[in-house]
């Protein structure tokens, strides 16, 4: 036998590697008694979501008024304390969202509300009118400290910059004065834009000049953050600039020292942490680290990370699910597959060797759990590749896990894509993963495309014909009208629904109901039949092949508790969504 010592024979890349500067030669940062590496983090941090202002303003289409309510009645669902909701100065829109939260009288009295503002008298006075009448409220200013917006953008030097900060503290304070009631607790947050960047001891004169106006004491907190407006530097020399910051402040006692962090580098989390080791005491980011360019800190990661290492996040993240069908409705986006915490498959193993150490992890557990007298609580979690159990943020794994199992039997989702074209949507190829798994570990061996299609129509297509299977189901969809209401405002339906009893026994129904649009009106109607439901999520596209068949539906649904998916395939559109609708209730009835 021969071996071989691996000599890295990289070959040069011929990107132009040269006209990039090393960060630490731009600005050198010199710490070395730094602290940081041996500490702990032991608590949670203060949190502060800057959802509605950060993230929102990163969407290709802004949140309207009704999901940015939507957004804002999550976070204090969650727990947040502390919610930065917008730039008053710069929209109306946003001027509106404040004075709406006041007027609906929708601020808990023991939540801040943070409103942007830069150093300009006129934007300052605005941003102060739109929190007038707010429980508390903080005002929060910036203006870019950085050698290259010195240089570049704002053409000032350091002594100019400094002054405009100082201005800006003293028309925040004199405002406040003048527009605020007492019955507001007044907040203040002043940030060197692009700390990161500005020399360690240039950052900290202008926050000392800043405080000397606000006059923070015991009763008078200052909140200066230290953003990495644009990550440029590893997560170990921004914890050297903080612990530097927090050793050389002034009147530390009465200031919290916030990060806010980006994730340009992809270190986003990491940099966080680091802050937090570093002397940091709250964090300002975004649910699943929506922002702009690459993001904001994804503080659902931060929090669970502290939860993986027995620390209280302080934030009610046990329904990630419901958390994560909220953020995507209110920002248009997806949550990547991979996210971690809350993605679709972060906690499926496709290996088979993976999958057996799940299972031997959960065996063990289950010995001592049940040695401990059945208290979950008093067994430590220690399953192989499972850094926090699914449970505890609302995910069933044994459905997750028996899924993907099957991924190297056949391809589920693949063959129904490409012998049949219907493109599944994630959740659905799970929920029917799961039950070819059953199939197979009853009769065993493996599935062919036609087995998986007959199996399919089983299931979710109950008045499909298919070789060897006979219909089934108490429900079927027989017709529909529909038409518009006034200016196209709401969905007027009808339907004729004929339920199946036993023996020959059939009944038609006629259901009708209005909705804003016609699966609400559907959905609504139902309800008339004594049928519990609601739509989850909803997914159709065209078939390019199949006879008659010109559309596939599918539809996730709650049918009294129970949280499954239906399909429907018909010449329109809207019928295969109704019939999707239909399929979703006799499976739960099934």
């Amino acid at each position: 036998m021969k071996t071989q010592r691996n000599t890295n024979n990289q070959q040069p890349s011929g990107m132009p590697f040269g006209k990039y500067q090393s960060f630490l030669d731009r600005n050198p940062v010199w710490l070395p008694d730094r602290t940081w590496p041996d500490k702990r983090i032991t608590k949670a941090p203060r949190w502060l979501s800057t959802d509605l202002r950060d993230g929102n303003q990163s969407l290709i289409e802004p949140m309207d008024p009704a999901r940015k309510r939507k957004m804002f009645d999550l976070l204090i669902s969650l727990g947040f304390k502390e919610i930065e909701v917008g730039f008053p100065a710069a929209s109306q829109a946003d001027f509106d969202f404040c004075r709406d939260l006041v007027e609906d009288d929708a601020i808990p009295d023991d939540v801040t509300i943070s409103v942007l503002t830069q150093s300009r008298p006129e934007i300052i006075h605005r941003t102060i009118d739109a929190i007038d009448g707010m429980p508390r409220a903080s005002v929060h200013l910036y203006n870019a400290t950085s050698p290259l917006f010195r240089r570049v953008v704002f053409h000032n030097d350091k002594e100019a910059t400094l002054a405009l900060a100082v201005s800006g503290a003293q028309d925040v304070v004199s405002y406040m004065e003048k527009t605020l009631p007492d019955s507001t607790i007044a907040g203040f947050e002043y940030s060197p834009e692009f700390f990161v960047d500005t020399e360690s001891d240039f950052a900290l004169a202008v926050c000392e000049a800043v405080m000397d106006v606000w006059q923070p004491g015991p009763d008078r907190e200052i909140i200066l953050n230290l953003p990495t407006t644009v990550e440029r530097c590893t997560p170990n020399v921004y914890a050297d600039q903080i612990e530097y910051f927090c050793r050389n402040l002034t009147r530390r006692e009465y200031a919290v020292i916030s990060a806010h962090n980006h994730n340009d580098r992809g270190t986003g989390v990491a940099t966080t942490e680091l802050a937090l080791l570093a002397g940091a005491d709250r964090v300002e980011g975004c649910l699943f680290g929506h922002g702009e360019r690459t993001g904001n800190v994804d503080l659902i990661t931060v929090a669970l990370n502290l939860f993986s290492q027995g620390i209280d996040p302080q934030l009610k993240l046990d329904d990630i699910d419901s958390v994560r069908r909220t953020v995507e409705y209110c920002t248009s986006m997806d949550v990547p597959a991979r996210a971690p915490y809350g993605g679709d498959l972060v906690y499926t193993s496709f290996s088979g060797s993976h999958q057996d150490a799940i299972k031997k992890g959960f065996a063990v557990r289950k010995t001592a759990v049940a040695a401990a007298g059945g208290d979950e609580n008093a067994v430590s979690w220690d399953v192989p590749y499972l850094p926090v159990d699914p449970k505890d943020v609302g995910r069933s794994y044994e459905a997750v896990v028996r899924v993907n199992s099957q991924s190297g039997k056949g391809g589920v989702a693949y063959l129904m894509s490409t012998t049949r074209h219907l493109d599944l949507p994630r959740r659905l190829q799970l929920e029917l993963s799961q039950i070819i798994q059953r199939h197979t570990d009853r009769f065993g061996g493996e599935i062919t495309a036609e087995q998986l299609w007959q199996i399919f129509v089983d299931e979710y297509l109950p008045y499909t014909a298919a070789d060897g299977l006979r219909p089934w189901g108490k429900y079927r969809l027989l017709s529909t009208t529909l038409s518009s209401g006034d200016e196209g405002e709401h969905s007027d339906l009808s339907a004729v629904i004929r339920e199946y009893g036993p023996g020959d026994e059939q009944t038609d129904h006629l259901i009708s109901a209005q909705g804003n649009g016609p699966i609400d009106a559907f959905v609504t109607a139902l309800r008339s039949l004594d049928i519990a439901i609601s739509v989850l999520d909803y997914a159709e596209h065209a078939l390019s092949e199949g006879g008659d068949a010109t559309a596939a539906a599918y539809v996730e649904c709650n049918v009294d508790g129970q949280v499954l998916w239906g399909c429907g395939i018909d010449p329109s559109t809207m019928k295969a969504s109704f019939k999707a609708i239909v399929s979703a209730v006799n499976r739960a009835l099934r």
